[in-house]
């Protein structure tokens, strides 16, 4: 069984479709998809958790894209009311300086609360970070030594932030991004321990070779598992199966997964 451990199945996108989304999943090998907050749709998540548990968990929390508009006040509260009715993560927050859709200092203010607020209700982080690479170690580093745990997800950053994060026994996501060919990466891929890989699609973008050019979703999990072990020289299934193992270690998922 694999674990999608990043989609944004809330998001308007998967609207006309979730249910049968959800189906190709399984039928590709999925048997978990870890839904991260979209752009405040955390009812709909919520509601895909209600309807189906054992095949989906939530997350909350507030994108660096839309830290200009973070509220600590009501949005600490409202990650701890999702956290209260189960979210099993904070985020996805931290820090996009390539788009720099908010000032970069409403970004640090809105990620280091998350981290803060994390660290308050024991729950891991799911970190988001692009061009801010400094900054997002320090961060880390701090995090780390207050016992937060986390995972730099959807990777494509250097050898240096990803070895900070496994120094403070974070996990190292990969998505679709990996089998592009202009991916030149292959040192992360190869560096990160087998006990702290985590794999995901960040549905609805960044589809796998074969499937760029559509929308992504869970189903298309195995191309990029196929992909990253190929580069790791290890067999697609066990791969598969201890990202699924370190997914449910990480979110704390009320799984019980197969032996083989």
């Amino acid at each position: 069984m694999l674990i999608d451990s990043h989609a944004h199945l809330a998001a308007e996108a998967f609207d006309p479709d979730r249910d049968a989304v959800l189906a190709r999943a399984r039928a590709a090998g999925v048997g978990h998809v870890v839904v991260i907050q979209s752009h405040g749709r955390t009812q709909v998540a919520q509601a895909m958790v209600a309807a189906d548990p054992g095949m989906c968990s939530f997350t909350a929390g507030v994108h660096p894209h839309d830290a200009d508009g973070f509220d600590a006040a009501r949005d600490l509260e409202a990650i701890r009311a999702a956290v209260a009715a189960g979210a099993v993560a904070v985020g996805e927050c931290g820090l996009d300086r390539h788009y720099d859709h908010a000032p970069r200092e409403r970004q640090l203010a809105a990620f280091e609360a998350q981290l803060a607020l994390a660290a308050e209700l024991a729950r891991p982080v799911v970190v988001h970070t692009r061009e801010a690479e400094d900054d997002t170690a320090a961060l880390v580093r701090s995090a780390a030594a207050a016992g937060v745990r986390g995972v730099l997800h959807c990777y494509t950053g250097s050898v240096q932030l990803a070895e900070v994060a496994l120094a403070g026994d974070w996990y190292v996501s990969l998505s679709g991004i990996a089998t592009f060919p202009k991916w030149e990466r292959d040192d992360v891929v190869r560096l990160v321990p087998e006990d702290r890989l985590l794999v995901e699609t960040d549905a609805p973008y960044l589809a796998p070779v074969p499937h760029r050019g559509r929308r992504n979703e869970p189903a298309f999990l195995p191309a990029t598992v196929a992909h990253v072990a190929r580069i790791r020289g290890t067999d697609a299934a066990a791969l598969g199966r201890a990202t699924a193992r370190n997914a449910v270690r990480l979110f704390a998922l009320p799984l019980v997964l197969p032996d083989a």
